[in-house]
């Protein structure tokens, strides 16, 4: 098992049932789990499986108020501000939006590796790496804590961590977008297999379980990965 530890001022793991506002779940998600040991060590050999979140700081909310574009940046609308000498005046497509998120949050992350059928490394190579750069602070990309505007700090734990005295039910949770390769899906997402990357059309669902917190820690089901690639 491999465990890092990681912190930040500020965090905002968004309920997906919230479209506008954003309002975070009480603890983090898995899947933020996941992007977190995916910044600091990806590669197509293996998955990450996220098994224990422990919650190291007392639960405290914090809203606020920010500046946000009503407009999502597309590629088509920039090809036509450029053929038209147009351009984007954020002025004009402000609005005011509130957020409700999470603040001084510190949590411990003990997730295991699953090697692919198609590596060929023992899974060992890979913990090793992963040690190696949780030590020295490396990450392929910057860490966050749910939304990008919240980066997260992580180091090796001191073995003197100790998960908060709180065991409450938090209702549903979002695990994980599971993708499935579809010849006539609605969207395109990048598999990867033995003869590399390739571009697929496919289905994206959204899989939730019922999450409850155990003497602060948060215990994700085994049986959400079955059938998981």
């Amino acid at each position: 098992m491999l465990t890092v530890k990681v912190w930040g001022e500020f965090a905002c793991f968004t309920r997906p049932e919230h479209k506008v506002e954003r309002v975070s779940y009480d603890v983090m998600t898995p899947s933020a789990a996941r992007g977190i040991l995916e910044a600091i060590l990806w590669k197509p050999e293996f998955k990450w499986r996220v098994r224990e979140i422990w919650v190291l700081n007392p639960i405290h909310h914090f809203s606020l108020v920010r500046n946000e574009v009503k407009t999502t940046a597309s590629i088509r609308s920039a090809q036509n501000w450029q053929e038209n000498d147009g351009g984007f005046y954020a002025e004009a497509d402000r609005t005011q939006r509130f957020s409700l998120v999470l603040r001084d949050v510190a949590y411990l992350i003990q997730a295991e590796m699953k090697l692919a059928p198609h590596a060929t490394d023992p899974v060992a190579k890979y913990q090793d790496m992963f040690r190696r750069r949780v030590a020295k602070g490396q990450a392929h990309a910057q860490p966050y804590l749910g939304t990008r505007e919240f980066s997260a700090c992580f180091a090796p734990p001191d073995g003197d961590e100790r998960p908060i005295e709180v065991s409450d039910d938090l209702g549903r949770m979002l695990f994980d977008i599971q993708f499935t390769a579809e010849p006539n899906g609605p969207i395109r997402f990048r598999q990867h297999g033995p003869d590399g990357a390739a571009w697929v059309r496919g289905r994206a669902e959204p899989k939730f379980f019922s999450c409850s917190l155990e003497q602060g820690v948060l215990y994700v089901p085994p049986e959400l990965y079955e059938g998981v690639s």
